[in-house]
């Protein structure tokens, strides 16, 4: 007599693990968004804080004409200030990517360059205007904002 498992113990432990997942997975879809926006959320810091660190460097330097520009000759959206030379503005650079939860640049526009991230809710623009990294979603971006 050889022991092992019969076909109908398999198939109900295969119905088992089916059923299972049919509940967990609706559960974790919230879970993935909240993720994507807290990633966007923490790219926003990291780019607001660097922009103010920089901005302060060059005060000190006695360079008084502003950043403006975020993107250098890097494949990421945040690569460097101003222009290739400048400084870095992440130590890891955010890659471009077009599904929910990545920051796009759109520089058809006339106004300047956009940086977008794409949120659940909609997409979320934003500019450099002034040294800072400025909102400038219709209604405003709540995902990233918090309001």
């Amino acid at each position: 007599m050889r022991k092992a498992f019969t076909m109908i113990e398999l198939v109900f432990v295969i119905v088992v693990i089916g059923i299972l997942a049919v509940v967990a997975v609706p559960k974790l879809a919230p879970v993935i968004s909240d993720a994507q926006i807290a990633k966007g959320k923490a790219t926003l810091a990291a780019v607001r804080s660097a922009l103010s660190t920089e901005r302060q460097k060059q005060i000190l330097r006695g360079k008084f004409n502003g950043i403006t520009s975020l993107r250098g000759n890097g494949s990421g959206i945040f690569s460097t200030f101003n222009d290739a030379n400048g400084s870095s503005v992440l130590e890891y650079d955010v890659a471009s990517c077009t599904h929910k939860g990545c920051w796009v640049v759109d520089s058809s526009g006339t106004a300047g360059v956009d940086y977008i991230f794409k949120s659940s809710n909609g997409d979320c623009k934003y500019k450099l205007e002034n040294n800072r990294f400025v909102d400038k979603t219709t209604g405003g971006c709540t995902d990233l904002e918090g309001q």
